[in-house]
């Protein structure tokens, strides 16, 4: 893991970072925050997945996140949303290639040479900050959009690995919407079996023993334009209550798909997390 930039942050370390990845064969890049309670001994974390077009500096320079998590004592990582590089498989459209790793694991060419964002996160990021960093195995997870869907569905898929999860305009229901089917058929293949592998909808339907989870956490902007057509938070919801996964979904007036969403409510998933991870 090489440090490249590191800066002064209420009290803490803000570090941008990046490592060899086995998974993608990359080069990727993720930032980190430490509290200033690392200094004293391990702390918990939070792993922010960020949504399409976005990098590992998103939320770092827009979510308003790290007063509260200093606060808290607890550690925020945010990686790339997708390997990048001129090596690299890419597309005109901004929903699909580089900026848009959707967090599973590609099957179809030319991208399962490198989009395999599933296992870099799994298998190679949180590993990684768990041996070099001072944090503790305990961690949860949360995310925007594209990365709220990577939230939910990572949630669900290992189960025993976070204490909790929330999301903000998550893609709930990528098998239905035009979002998924384009990613999805590129990555994964016509397959439509195998796309309810990586479907929140879906997995929380074939969760065993949903009510033993904890509590999942979902704000939502009801002034969001992609609400009706990619999001569909509805969905998630009726499958949770079918499914008796404990959720609190808030529908919030006149709030769009930005930052200035998520920064509006950021505190209150740190705070949710700390619950969990404490």
């Amino acid at each position: 893991m090489k440090i490249e930039k590191e800066h002064l942050c209420h009290g803490g370390r803000l570090l941008y970072c990046s490592h060899d990845s086995q998974a993608t064969k990359t080069s990727m890049r993720f930032s980190v925050f430490l509290p200033p309670q690392a200094t004293k001994g391990d702390v918990p974390y939070i792993l922010f997945l960020s949504g399409l077009t976005c990098t590992e500096d998103n939320f770092t320079t827009k979510a308003n996140a790290y007063q509260n998590a200093a606060k808290q004592g607890v550690a925020i990582i945010a990686p790339d949303t997708s390997p990048r590089g001129d090596d690299v498989a890419n597309d005109d459209a901004y929903d699909l290639g580089q900026g848009a790793g959707f967090y599973i694991n590609a099957t179809q060419e030319p991208w399962d040479a490198h989009f395999q964002m599933e296992d870099y996160i799994i298998k190679d990021l949180l590993p990684l900050v768990e041996g070099e960093l001072p944090l503790l195995p305990r961690k949860s997870i949360t995310g925007h959009s594209m990365g709220g869907h990577g939230a939910l569905t990572l949630y669900f898929k290992y189960p025993s690995l976070f204490q909790s999860c929330s999301a903000f305009s998550p893609i709930v229901a990528p098998s239905q919407v035009p979002w998924g089917h384009k990613a999805f058929r590129a990555y994964l293949g016509d397959d439509q079996a195998e796309w309810q592998n990586h479907d929140a909808c879906a997995l929380v339907s074939k969760a065993q023993d949903a009510s033993d989870n904890a509590p999942i956490l979902i704000d939502q902007g009801k002034a969001d334009d992609f609400l009706e057509g990619q999001l569909k938070s509805h969905l998630f919801a009726d499958a949770c209550q079918n499914a008796g996964q404990a959720l609190t979904m808030r529908m919030h007036d006149g709030y769009d798909h930005s930052y200035f969403f998520i920064q509006s409510f950021m505190d209150d998933h740190i705070d949710w997390h700390v619950g969990y991870l404490s």
